[in-house]
């Protein structure tokens, strides 16, 4: 999926939100979300990571959920994405890297996000969730 000239800032911001949740909830696959990712011009992908950074924050990420993220984006645990991730507390400047990182900085902060994101479904969320976005219907994966 490119993008298009004829997104707005909201629309876009809900676009990454469902990709990012999908890639969260096993929905879509981390390399698709980074095909979608990588499709995206540099101001976007920017955007994108003070986004996910955003969420990351709000899921409470800690620095151990920083490690198994890493562990989990295939990013080697030297990068400097992964080495923000699992600081204590983590630390959220992925979209001022480099553009060269910035896939590496995807990588991370969505895998991190999503087991931050699935220890709170599985806790606070369970069984009497209302947020949409914890409640995403099952769906063909899409690229």
């Amino acid at each position: 999926m490119t993008e298009t000239s004829g997104y707005d800032g909201r629309t876009f911001r809900r676009e990454t939100e469902r990709v990012v949740n999908e890639i969260a909830q096993g929905l879509r696959t981390l390399d698709a979300g980074v095909g979608w990712f990588s499709g995206l011009a540099p101001t976007r992908q920017r955007e994108v990571l003070q986004e996910v950074a955003g969420y990351a924050m709000q899921a409470r990420i800690t620095a151990a959920d920083g490690r198994a993220g890493v562990t989990q984006s295939g990013v080697k645990p030297t990068a400097n994405p992964s080495v923000m991730i699992c600081t204590d507390p983590p630390r959220y400047g992925f979209a001022d890297l480099p553009a060269a990182e910035h896939v590496k900085a995807f990588r991370v902060l969505v895998s991190a996000f999503a087991i931050a994101d699935t220890r709170r479904r599985e806790t606070y969320c369970e069984g009497a969730c209302v947020h949409a976005w914890h409640n995403l219907p099952a769906a063909t994966e899409q690229p």
